[in-house]
Formats: structure tokens, sequence, C-alpha cells
């Protein structure tokens, strides 16, 4: 039966907007934008994904994961400990260059040898492909150490000989040949001296690394090797056996610049209106001039008669282009006009004439106070006089010969 109230009921209301039927170009682009919602979506997916499964690996691969190497290793290869590295970081360099398989065997294997621990910076001949034991003691040896260089205080650049003797002092070049000597898979491989001597004279004072304090008196000498003189300082020092000859005095000339600056010297310099290169040369001097017991007194000196002005009218600038040390220059010798002889020419000379330590540089920076013009050993044991009056010094000079000793009178 029909309801009565049928055609009277009313048709319930929408609810917003009538809804429009779709066309078939709109339904298929709306395909489309769902399709790379999905696409989008599942990329985010993947990559997240990649992320943990990466996460995953190198965990495992530094710390877990990977089988490690047996034995001894294969090929020789150097490795570089920086200061402050924790056994870790030592791990990762082994594991980088293919040492060891992973970090955490080698630092388990570490955990009870003091040596790792304490292991020095500097550069180790180790092999590839080792156990982690292997890799261990072999790091702990101290023969497994290369590149290791120790500059005296009073070298110079190049070979000194002694007048009248066969004896050689090696200068700084070859110090740096030597300590650069590595052998490798039974081959021996060396920077050599002459190599570093071309850099020196060759290269860009900036690719050197030289200071900008320095920068103005060393472009003045051209290329003239000797325009590093004293910019390398004496000291324990790391060289790296397969780097190039510009690159190993690049290094030790910014590292020694560094040393310079920790010690004071720019405060120095402006505290006694000189330049920190002024301050080196006048180490230097006092280096080749006097014993470590008189370096404040002959600093003293040479500031005296630099505001005299008087010329300095040291031996040890005579000798120092002459590559040589002799007792008493010769007249013909110092009347030779270079940089650096101070009987030719007033003021200091062009360049530091050896490269001077801290106490000599000590000296130069806070010099005794005194009115000395001139000094001279008098005897074998080192005594030195000094004294501003010149008829008292020849005096003195007498003493000196009678004693047998003129080498240092001035």
């Amino acid at each position: 039966m029909s309801d009565p109230y049928e055609s009277d009921r009313a048709e319930p209301a929408a609810v917003g907007a009538p809804r429009h039927r779709m066309s078939r170009l709109e339904r298929t682009r709306a395909r489309r934008r769902h399709t790379r919602r999905r696409i989008v979506a599942g990329a985010a997916v993947a990559v997240l994904a990649a992320v943990v499964v990466a996460v995953i690996f190198l965990g495992t691969s530094i710390f877990d994961g990977g089988s490690d190497y047996s034995g001894d290793g294969k090929d020789d290869i150097v490795i570089r400990v920086h200061d402050g590295d924790s056994t870790t970081q030592i791990g990762q360099t082994l594991r980088d260059r293919n040492v060891v398989a992973n970090v955490k065997s080698f630092v388990d294997a570490s955990k009870d040898n003091a040596s790792i621990s304490a292991i020095q910076p500097g550069y180790y001949k180790m092999r590839t492909e080792m156990s982690p034991s292997a890799a261990v003691q072999r790091l702990a040896d101290p023969g497994t150490r290369v590149g290791k260089l120790v500059i005296p205080e009073g070298r110079q650049l190049d070979d000194v000989k002694a007048v009248g003797t066969d004896k050689t002092t090696e200068g700084i070049f070859t110090l740096i040949s030597d300590a650069s000597c590595v052998e490798l898979n039974g081959q021996r491989k060396c920077v050599a001296a002459d190599d570093l001597r071309r850099a020196a004279e060759q290269a860009e004072p900036s690719a050197l690394n030289v200071p900008d304090w320095a920068v103005k008196p060393i472009a003045a000498l051209g290329n003239n090797h000797r325009r590093l003189e004293g910019l390398i300082a004496p000291g324990a020092w790391n060289v790296d056996p397969s780097g190039s000859a510009q690159r190993i005095l690049a290094t030790l000339v910014a590292e020694s610049a560094d040393h310079y600056v920790e010690g004071g010297l720019l405060d120095t310099a402006k505290a006694m209106n000189m330049s920190p290169y002024e301050i080196l040369i006048v180490g230097s001097l006092v280096q080749r001039e006097a014993k470590p017991n008189d370096f404040a007194r002959v600093a003293r000196v040479i500031y005296n008669r630099l505001d005299a002005p008087q010329h300095l009218e040291f031996d040890s600038t005579v000798n120092y282009p002459l590559d040589r040390q002799e007792v008493a220059t010769t007249d013909a010798d110092r009347a030779q006009i270079t940089p650096w002889n101070t009987y030719a020419s007033g003021g200091l000379p062009a360049t530091p004439i050896c490269s001077p330590g801290d106490e000599a540089l000590a000296a130069a920076e806070r010099p005794d106070p005194g009115d000395w013009l001139y000094f001279v050993t008098v005897n074998m044991d080192g005594t030195t006089l000094f004294t501003k009056d010149y008829q008292q010094h020849l005096a003195n000079i007498e003493l000196a010969r009678g004693n047998g000793v003129l080498d240092s009178a001035r």
C-alpha cells in the first residue's frame, strides 16, 4: 500500500554545493595528480630506507662488521698521526689507508698497549692489510716512525766546512733531506737537498708560507735561496716523506713562524720599535758570536753599535756566504761587499746568518743593560771581557792572543 503522505514528503536538504560531475579530462588530471603523490611518497620512503641501511652498514663496517685482515700485511705505506689523535681516530686513519679492516678491532687490540695511548704525532711506516694485533705492534715500535727532523741551534741552510779540517757541519737542507728518506717495498726514496735549495730559490714566498713580516726583506734578495735563512727554526719537526720539496719547506716555515709568534717575537719587536725580522737577525748574530752565558751582553753590544752608529764587524757575517767557519778572516774576505758582510757595510746583514735558538732570541729581545761596544773571549774556558773603551779592548785582544784565542776578538 502506498504511503498517503509520500507525494507530500519534502526531499532532504543538500549539504554544501551540489556535486559536480567530472569530465573525462578532469578525471585524467586527477589520476595523474594521485599517481605523482604516490611516486613522491614512495621515493621518500626509499630514500629513508637507504639512509637507514647506510647507517647500519657504516656502523657495522667501522665497528662490528667485516673480516679482519690476517698476517703482517702486504705493501709498505706511510700514515700520519696528528697531534691529539685518539686511538679511534688513529684506527680510522689506518682503515682509510687500508692498513686494517675496521676500527673497532684495532681499538680493541690497543687497549692493553700503553705505547698506543702515548704515541707521538708524526709519520709511521705501516703495511696494508694487517691484522689488528700486527698493526698495533708495528705502530708501537719506535723504529716504525719516519720523517723525524732535529735541527740544532745555530745551523744554516747550507753545509759549512771548517777551514783547515775535514769537518763539515750538515746544513738544514741536508738534515731535511736525510729526514725525508724512507724505504718502501725495498726502494729507498729521499727528497734531495738540491731540490730543496731549488724550491727555496724559485717558489713564490706565499707558496713557501713566508710570514707577512718577512716577505719584504726576502723579496729584496730575489731568487737567492738564502732568503729563507732563519725562517726554519731549530727544534724537533716532522717531515712528510711523501711530500715535495716545496711542500716540506712550506710546512716547516709555517710551523716555525707559529713558534716565533708564540714566543712573543711580534710583541717584542713592536715594543723595541724594530721589525720581527730584525730581531731574528740579531738573534742569529748572538747565536754565532757568543756562548749562552754571554748572549744578553753580546746582544747589547750589537744594539749599542747600531745606535752609535758603528759597523758591527763580525767575522761570522763574512764567513756566512762563503759557507765556512774560519778562526780569523782575511783582509780580502772582509773587503768583499756582500749583503751580509758587516765589515764592508753598516747596519744588520740582509738575512739571519743561522737559525737562532730560543735563548739567543730571548737575549735579542731582552738584552742586558750596559754601554759596551767591544768584547773578546780571552781563554779556552770561554771567559769573555766586555768594554766600552777601545784601548782596553786592544789590551784584551793581546791577552786573548797570549792564550791562543783569537776567533772571538772584536
